[in-house]
């Protein structure tokens, strides 16, 4: 096998990676951004819905953050220095973020004092919401080929490159989708039917900010990240994925508005799979445009022919124990009834 397969196998799997952390820790931040918002009579009632949904499972969806971390790090060395150079300061408030919510969740659930636990609540919801918009600027950065470092530049904090309004965008559509997701799937988290119109109006309205979202950061590609708006525009394989999101997307919204909501979560997660997918093509083959490429900023052949076997080796014992985990603990979210 070329070293360039062996790139690319390892681009993919970091990008498949991506694509599950945002099915499964994206409805974790998305269900922070439901906790926060909560309101009315069953205020309560859907926090500790939220509480109950993600409490066994979101430790274990990070697992698929720091599988890209690793990747990008052993197989792409170039382009991991260069990205946590210009990016440092939104990679290091996303994983401050990360660490908050994590311990501001586990931390409400052992303090006895009403007004702490409320408090922990907000530590939980805040960074929630900070978390996948920093994401999502990180991300935006370097399809806007921000992220790329400059000959001779020092990085500047009280002028960076990612604060752009592409950037920005793209961190506020990555938030809309993960609260998107959450409303999706908490629907079939429980039984009680208000309950369950409750996140079905918060689903039916963020898909519609999501869909606003998309169109906005289509347009705002065309000026500011033009190598990601030509390929999705003109290149073969972007319009057939266009409209499979868009179709998605309707697929979602009809499922939703007829209550088939295993229809709809399934719809969901494909669209959102393919926002991403497609994403990932319009890249190709930049990690780090304009000069880094999965071929040139790859590690040594041995390099990548250990980690793909350590890959390899690992997705026997991840992968069973991940589906072992959900079957205990999800279970109940396939066989419920719409």
């Amino acid at each position: 096998m070329s070293d360039a397969a062996l790139a690319t196998i390892v681009a993919v799997a970091m990008l498949v990676s991506l694509i599950v952390y945002a099915l499964l820790g994206g409805a974790d931040y998305g269900a922070g951004v439901w906790y926060l918002l909560a309101t009315g009579r069953r205020k309560e009632a859907q926090r500790e819905l939220i509480d109950r949904a993600i409490g066994p499972v979101w430790e274990a969806n990070h697992v698929w953050l720091i599988l890209v971390v690793v990747l990008l790090f052993s197989a792409f060395p170039a382009a991991y220095a260069a990205v946590t150079s210009t990016m440092h300061l939104p990679l290091s408030l996303m994983l401050i973020g990360i660490v908050l919510r994590g311990s501001a969740f586990t931390f409400r659930h052992y303090d006895a004092s009403a007004p702490r636990r409320r408090r922990w609540g907000r530590a939980f919801a805040a960074p929630s919401v900070a978390t996948p918009v920093l994401l999502g600027i990180v991300i935006g950065a370097l399809a806007a080929g921000e992220a790329a470092p400059r000959p001779g530049e020092v990085v500047d904090l009280l002028a960076p490159r990612w604060l752009g309004t592409f950037p920005l965008t793209v961190g506020l559509f990555a938030l809309a989708i993960f609260a998107y997701l959450a409303a999706v799937y908490l629907i079939l988290e429980t039984d009680d039917p208000e309950l369950r119109d409750d996140f079905r109006r918060r689903a039916l309205a963020s898909a519609v900010v999501v869909g606003a979202l998309a169109w906005l950061v289509y347009l705002l590609a065309r000026t500011q990240a033009p190598l990601v708006f030509s390929q999705l525009d003109a290149s073969p394989w972007g319009r057939p994925v266009r409209i499979a999101t868009g179709a998605c997307a309707i697929l979602a919204l009809l499922a939703l508005t007829t209550r088939r909501y295993h229809v709809a979560r399934g719809a969901a997660m494909v669209q959102t799979a393919l926002i991403l997918w497609g994403c990932g093509l319009a890249l190709y083959p930049y990690l780090v445009p304009p000069e880094l490429t999965i071929y040139n900023a790859a590690a040594s052949r041995r390099t990548l022919i250990l980690l793909l076997s350590a890959l390899a080796a690992g997705a026997f014992v991840l992968i069973p124990s991940l589906v072992y985990l959900f079957r205990i603990f999800k279970a109940h979210t396939f066989t419920t009834t719409d």
